[in-house]
Order: C-alpha cells, then structure tokens, then sequence
C-alpha cells in the first residue's frame, strides 16, 4: 500500500508522492538522480526530505515495498527473508531514532551483528541518507563482518587488498610480473583477481590455471578469481577449471540482474558448484560480487527510484549467497553517475556503511574514470577514510592505472600507505606467509624485504627471460 507524504515547514507544506519520491528528495546530491529526474529540485527541498524521512517508521519498509513485490524477485528475496526477531530491538524506532541508536553505545558491535536479518536494505538505504559522512563512518568502524576461504578476511584491526593484475592482452608474462609486483608489497590477501581482455570459457579457464599454479607453486594463503560472467565460470567448473572464487556484477532489482544476464537461480547453481569443489582451507565462502551506483539507472531498470536506494538493494543480493568479498566499483561507471570528488567520496562511504551494516563483507575499488572532475588526491582522500571506517578491502593496481579497463583506482603502494598510517595489517595467514617467506623484514612494521624474497629469484629470471611464473 502506497500513500503520499507531507511536511510542514513554517507556512509552507511540502508534498511527496510516495516513499520512492521521498527517499530520492533525500538523498544527498548526485548526477545520476539529477540524470534520472528524481533528485530534489533546490538544497532546501532536500533537508525538508531528510527531515520528513526521519519521521518514517522502521516497520514502514514492510508494508511499502518500493519496487513491486509480484513484479521483483529481488523485493520477494528482502521481504520473505526477514527475520521479525531480529528486527525486534529496533521495531519501535522511526528512520531518526534509528540513527540517533546507531550512534549510540546500546549499538554495540555484538548488537550490530544480531540485528542485521532484520534489516532491509530499503532501512540502511533510508538511514543513511540523514547521517553526515563521520556517521558512517563511526558506524561502519563498529560492524564486524568476517569470512575466510583460504585466509581470514575482515578482522578488525586488518585491511586486506585484491591483487589486479590486468593487461590489455591478456598476455601471461605481463600479469605474471604484475602478481609478483603486488605480491612484494603485501598485496594480494583479499583474491588474485584478473579482469579477463577476452571473455570467454577457453581464456578464463587459461588465467584460473596459471593464478592456481602460482599459488600452489609458492603456498600462497590466498584465493583466485577471474571476474567472467557467472554461466562462464560455472562451464569452467563443469570442464574441471579449478575455480577459487564465483564472480558477479550485481544489481539491486530483477530487471538490472537479468539484463547482466543471470537470476538468484543461476547464482545458487554457481554457488553450489563451487562449494561442491571444496577448494577452500580455512573456510568456504565462495562468491565475490561487485556493485556499483548507476548500474540500475544505465540499464534502465531503476523503477524510478534513486540510485544509492538501488545499490543497497543490491547488497540483499549479495548476502543471500554468503560472499568472500563484495565491492562498490564506486567512480567506475563515470560522471553521469557521480560527477566528482565529493559525490564519489560521499558514495563511498554510503556503499561501505550499508554493505557492512547489512551483514555483507565490504569492500571498495577507490575509482574514477578519466573523464570525471577527479584526481588521486580525492582518491587519497576517501582511501584514508575507508581505512578509518575499517574498510574490507580495497584494489592494488600496478601504479594505481588499470591499463585494460582504462580507470584510476588505487595502487599496490597505496595500501602500503593504509596500513601503515592506520596501523592496519593483511589478513593473518597471509601475513605470516610475508614474514616466513621473507617478502617483508618486518610484517608488523609494514616493512618490505630489501632484495628480492630467494623464493621469487629464478621467477625473476624467467620473466626477463621472457618466461612465465
């Protein structure tokens, strides 16, 4: 049941169609909304928005399914999987007493974790659209959100990094010397994950061989992925690929799903196929997904509402299938969606805080696109942030430039950086595998060997011999 909401200001009353309308006059500024013609027309219709929506009920987002419920799988997923016990500590409080409790030492981490069935991602989307970045941030700092497959991944005090190494022709020699570059500045815990320049079975199940080999090779605490669509790596399972990881670009309704090409059944046949390989060590956590605000909105999918509300959408998703890693490809998609610096700093921190206080094991590719009013200052910027809020993990880029896929995101010496002025550390495992193979001198002073680690030596040799790993 949909009704019309009101606020009155003064003389003034300000009228909303429904929660959509609402929800998108709230949030805070961005191109994409300006794009799809939902954002508020003036700052003051916006703080007259987020003050209407602080007066919303919880329970509102129950009974006002924003995407219909008999026309989206993905409202069928939030609706039929919410836990009422749960949601029981916070029934009673509107979208402001929300917040004001987040912020609060009731909201402790062990309460974080036991309300988050209760949750709907139109709830977090809706609460965080009325809190300043230092909210979510101080927050986000609070949600422990662990998974592992062969190492441990989300542990507070840690941050851990995908290692990507791309090139625009896929040639093994080039993303073999990338691996070793990562691998020398501690890079690497989160996945060994390669955006595949041809896409296709034959060349994916290529990469997921020669990344396996590498890691058997050196006994690397560490897990896989070539990121092809999700019916590829389910071929490559079929034909004996060994498959680490399920990649999937996902998106917050049925309609954005399906125009990727797969639905909630092709993501639990993948998933139980690879679970059935029983690849991983120390736990089986076995997809990585990745989302991005806009990709609703580029597909024309969006059901008219904002694109920050789609993306959280998007995490009930990924929680269903119980990831290893998800992350907001935050400025990928381009100005379009977020114009510059702020929007994409501002969004990274929304992503971050609802993945994790969603449940879901957080991470962000720090990003922008050429094009954008950007640079990696501003990339600097939301990494420091990130790392405060306790940040899953982030990219490390062969000098932060992806040459096959063309975008600015964060480099190997990037998450160096992190983690030595936050005092962060790599997943466990992985940081013992540094120190006993010395890759570093000192793993709890972030400090990288001199020379060349002996275990990389003839390696060397065969990739300026023209070699592979």
């Amino acid at each position: 049941m949909q009704h019309t909401y009101s606020y009155t200001l003064g003389p003034r009353t300000w009228q909303f169609r429904d929660l959509a309308d609402l929800m998108a006059k709230a949030t805070p500024a961005r191109s994409g909304d300006r794009l799809a013609g939902v954002m508020a027309e003036s700052a003051e219709e916006r703080v007259i928005a987020q003050m209407c929506l602080s007066e919303v009920p919880l329970k509102t987002f129950l009974t006002e399914a924003l995407v219909p419920y008999e026309d989206d799988e993905i409202t069928r997923l939030i609706l039929d999987t919410h836990d009422a016990d749960a949601f029981a500590p916070v029934s009673h409080l509107t979208v402001g007493d929300f917040r004001n409790w987040l912020l609060g030492d009731a909201a402790s981490s062990e309460m974080l974790t036991r309300i988050r069935p209760g949750l709907t991602p139109e709830m977090v989307a809706a609460v965080s659209k009325i809190m300043r970045n230092q909210d979510l941030i101080l927050v986000a700092r609070k949600c422990r959100v662990e998974t592992a497959f062969r190492d441990t991944i989300g542990l507070s005090g840690h941050l851990s990094t995908r290692l990507q190494p791309n090139h625009p022709t896929d040639d093994m020699t080039g993303i073999a010397a990338s691996i070793l570059d990562g691998l020398l500045y501690g890079n690497g815990d989160a996945v060994i994950g390669i955006n595949p320049a041809t896409d296709n079975v034959a060349q994916a199940t290529k990469l997921m061989r020669m990344m396996d080999e590498v890691i058997r090779k050196y006994e690397i605490p560490t897990q896989s992925c070539v990121l092809t669509h999700v019916t590829n790596t389910l071929e490559a399972i079929e034909q004996g690929a060994p498959v680490d990881l399920v990649f999937q670009s996902i998106g917050g309704t049925e309609a954005t799903n399906r125009s990727f090409g797969f639905d909630l059944s092709t993501l639990k046949e993948a998933r139980d196929a690879a679970l059935g390989l029983k690849r991983g060590t120390v736990g089986q956590n076995v997809m990585y997904f990745e989302t991005g605000q806009g990709s609703s909105l580029s597909a024309d999918a969006h059901h008219g509402l904002d694109q920050q509300t789609c993306e959280v959408r998007a995490y009930a998703v990924a929680r269903a299938f119980d990831p290893l890693l998800v992350n907001t490809v935050v400025g990928f998609i381009g100005p379009e969606y977020l114009f510059d610096g702020k929007e994409i700093i501002r969004a990274g921190l929304e992503d971050h805080f609802c993945g994790k206080l969603m449940g879901v094991p957080m991470g962000c590719d720090i990003c922008y696109t050429n094009h954008a009013e950007a640079d990696q200052n501003d990339m600097d910027n939301l990494l420091t942030l990130l790392g405060v809020a306790g940040c899953t993990f982030i990219m490390g880029i062969p000098g932060s430039d992806d040459i096959m896929l063309n975008y600015q995101t964060t480099s190997f010496h990037d998450a160096l950086y992190a983690r030595r002025a936050l005092d962060l550390r790599p997943a466990p495992e992985f940081e013992a595998w540094l120190e006993t193979m010395g890759v570093f001198d000192d793993v709890r002073r972030h400090e990288p060997s001199a020379g060349v680690p002996g275990l990389f030596g003839p390696s060397l040799k065969g990739l300026t011999g023209g070699g592979a790993a």
